[in-house]
């Protein structure tokens, strides 16, 4: 990840907009990931981090979605100022 602006949720912080750029999960957990919204384009609010960082809570399509760090560390995204 080359910019200073591409992160993947799990170094998101609380409030940041994030645009979803790349999954870099397989088989059954992309397939459930990119039904529940988390598709390329997207845009994702980071809405809570647990104390020590797992789960995080996103907002993804108007639903609030929590992720543990084996996933949302595979979700490469782009900060963007407001969504």
């Amino acid at each position: 990840m080359a910019g200073t602006n591409m992160v993947t949720l799990f170094e998101g912080q609380k409030g940041d907009f994030i645009k979803i750029l790349n999954l870099t999960l397989e088989g059954t957990m992309r397939r459930r990931l990119l039904d529940l919204g988390f598709v390329p384009g997207a845009i994702v609010e980071v809405i809570r981090k647990s104390p020590l960082g797992d789960p995080i809570a996103f907002r993804v399509c108007s639903t609030s979605i929590a992720l543990r760090k084996e996933e949302s560390i595979n979700i490469e995204g782009e900060l963007v100022n407001n969504g």
